[in-house]
């Protein structure tokens, strides 16, 4: 899979000029030593969400989780972007328009929210187009990835399923979620998704 983003920001809002990465809280300016230290205090804060999940109430909890992960290393942690992303060519979301993908994605949960807890076939379509969409409006300027993945799993543990997708033993797994949100491919998502809680 290709990594290749690319970012509008003229103004370097969110890069720090001199050393080129992103500006960080704890004045770190080597891009494998904040690599490093982000894996590590990411992790760490994953695993407090594991202990205590935050209850999703809307695309609101998304901002709260970003917050949640990131908050020892960039000051913008859960607030949106404000400047455009692409990656291979490919748009994401527009900043501009934001407040219209959020009413839609309140309204994705609401309706899995319904679903009943046995509908494994319909929890697993619902959660594949939450998860399509979210990807595509990307809200941060980084860790998406990672913020949507915890959102999910919160998501499902409200219907009392484990969802993991990105499980350490099994590189298949995220493949194919990396696969089926750069390709926007909600079939895919929703085979992966359905073989993870059947």
């Amino acid at each position: 899979m290709s990594n290749s983003y690319k970012y509008i920001d003229s103004n370097y809002t969110y890069i720090d000029p001199k050393s080129g990465i992103l500006k960080n809280l704890v004045d770190i300016t080597d891009a494998d030593d904040l690599l490093f230290f982000e894996s590590v205090t990411v992790t760490k804060r994953i695993s407090e969400l594991h202990i205590k999940p935050i209850k999703i109430i809307g695309i609101e909890s998304l901002f709260s989780i970003h917050k949640q992960l990131f908050q020892d290393i960039y000051a913008w942690a859960g607030k949106e972007r404000t400047v455009e992303i692409n990656k291979d060519g490919k748009q994401f979301f527009p900043t501009s328009n934001f407040e219209n993908a959020f009413r839609f994605i309140d309204e994705l949960i609401l309706d899995f929210k319904k679903t009943e807890k046995n509908d494994k076939n319909q929890i697993a379509e619902n959660l594949s187009q939450i998860l399509d969409n979210i990807n595509y409006l990307h809200p941060f300027r980084d860790g998406n990835g990672r913020a949507q993945r915890e959102f999910i799993r919160m998501l499902a543990l409200e219907k009392g399923i484990d969802l993991n997708l990105n499980p350490p033993d099994n590189k298949d797994v995220y493949e194919k979620y990396m696969q089926g949100t750069v390709n926007s491919d909600t079939k895919i998502l929703k085979e992966l998704i359905l073989s993870l809680i059947d």
